[in-house]
């Protein structure tokens, strides 16, 4: 396959497949006698847990494939997960990850992003590239990653090894603070870094907007990036982390899956998910 054809439908294949390095508690990991864990939802707002809960979990019924979920809404103060602590290959989701590092990075040593780094991080997050990734992935090191990790309180991520960032170990929990330190003023990221994040996945090429975004109303700007990669075992990984705000709510979402025969098939289950939970926060 060629490098062209691998960026735009397998972007998040990565290193694993390109070689081109040259995220209310349940259980993490249960028996296979054990009942699944069940979608758990709470709010402040009356009713909508319960209509979030039964509509996430109506919409995985028959699915193949695990899935991971995660939602706060700021506004109505409502969360819902999934097995929100397991892990999964980031594939290009951690892509988001590299950028906060480096605009965390840039900021400890008050300085701007050169425009060679900001042609990269236009690159990567827009367009899903793989190379320009690379690239600040190395200049970036595993210290400095690991420093952002650590300063975000991503502790249960485990970046990829020997520059394979696609294979880097990501959680709902953790995808979900990141998103987090995005959308509201903080310490890590400054708010010109987080309106750059921001308006970066708000400019993902149209062949990149399926997922998280899917079923929002049209008053709601969104913010996404998404990940695919297929291996041997489990399938094909298909992800999704973006952000919302309009139409009275401010919130993330991410969905995580594996197990997927298809790219095809990940998609449909995100979207199915996504759709629900837009629609529920709209009439609520």
């Amino acid at each position: 396959m060629t490098h062209q054809t691998s960026r735009r439908r397998r972007g998040p294949a990565v290193a694993a497949v390109l070689g081109a390095g040259l995220l209310i508690p349940c259980v993490a990991a249960a028996p296979a006698s054990a009942a699944a864990p069940a979608v758990s939802c709470t709010s402040a707002r009356a009713g909508l847990a319960a209509k979030l809960q039964k509509d996430i979990t109506a919409a995985l019924a028959g699915r193949k494939g695990t899935v991971a979920v995660g939602l706060h809404d700021r506004t109505t103060a409502t969360t819902c997960s999934l097995r929100a602590t397991s892990a999964y290959d980031s594939a290009s989701v951690v892509k988001v990850t590299v950028l906060a590092a480096l605009l965390w990075d840039a900021k400890k040593h008050g300085r701007y992003l050169t425009a060679t780094e900001n042609t990269l991080a236009k690159a990567m997050i827009t367009q899903s590239d793989n190379a320009a990734t690379s690239k600040l992935w190395k200049q970036l090191g595993m210290t400095r990653i690991k420093g952002f990790l650590a300063a975000a309180g991503m502790t249960r991520t485990q970046p990829g090894a020997d520059g394979y960032w696609g294979l880097t170990q990501i959680t709902v929990t953790d995808e979900q603070k990141l998103l987090g330190l995005v959308n509201a003023p903080n310490a890590v990221l400054s708010d010109s870094s987080r309106a750059y994040v921001l308006k970066l996945m708000g400019q993902v090429v149209a062949s990149q907007r399926w997922g998280t975004p899917y079923g929002a109303p049209a008053k709601v700007a969104w913010h996404v990036k998404n990940g695919w990669l297929s291996r041997a075992t489990q399938g094909w990984r298909v992800h999704s982390v973006g952000t919302f705000t309009g139409g009275g709510h401010d919130y993330a979402m991410t969905v995580l899956t594996h197990g997927n025969a298809t790219m095809d098939y990940g998609i449909a289950t995100v979207q199915g998910v996504a759709k629900v939970i837009h629609r529920d926060l709209a009439a609520s």
